[in-house]
């Protein structure tokens, strides 16, 4: 119990939040148990799984972010819920659609605050200062003297002579019969 006190604290507000609700929609599915529910579990397992991966310091990349794949499981919860919408009590949809509500909402707060092919700022690292440019004195190693980039070629574009027909790249020029220009 200690160690999940200990990963909740780790997360951001809206990390937890998705937390909360990835929970909750997990409660909602108490009572009549069918595929629905069963999906809506591995929807809030499948969060709770990736806020627990983060909260350790994990890195991995998704390919929308955490925030997209968060408010993604939401909206798939909250389709779940529809369908089965006549099969419950009302009581317990509107407990679960709320759910769903709170992790489309904490998803978009995610994305919000790290857009997609992100990772958290104390995560990623910083990024490398550029090369310094060397002095024009200094010799590269090797004993070689720096060079100087060649220029480009020259470029003439063909030109036909006139009453010469307009070849393409590899054509050989063939005589033209006079009456035929």
């Amino acid at each position: 119990m200690a160690e999940l006190v200990r990963t909740f604290r780790l997360l951001g507000f809206e990390q937890r939040m998705a937390a909360v609700g990835a929970v909750l929609l997990a409660i909602s599915t108490f009572g009549p148990f069918s595929f629905v529910e069963l999906a809506e579990i591995a929807v809030a397992l499948g969060v709770l799984a990736l806020l627990r991966a983060r909260a350790l310091g994990k890195q991995f990349h998704l390919p929308f972010g955490d925030g997209t794949v968060i408010a993604a499981a939401g909206i798939w919860a909250a389709l779940l819920i529809v369908v089965r919408l006549f099969d419950r009590p009302l009581g317990q949809n509107l407990l679960a659609l709320v759910c769903a509500a709170i992790l489309i909402f904490a998803g978009a707060l995610e994305r919000a605050k790290r857009p997609a092919d992100d990772l958290p700022p104390e995560a990623s690292t910083p990024p490398s200062p550029p090369p310094r440019p060397r002095a024009p004195a200094e010799r590269p190693p090797g004993g070689d003297a720096p060079t100087e980039p060649l220029p480009p070629p020259e470029f003439e574009p063909y030109q036909p002579q006139e009453g010469e027909q307009l070849r393409l790249g590899g054509e050989e020029s063939k005589p033209q019969p006079p009456g035929d220009a």
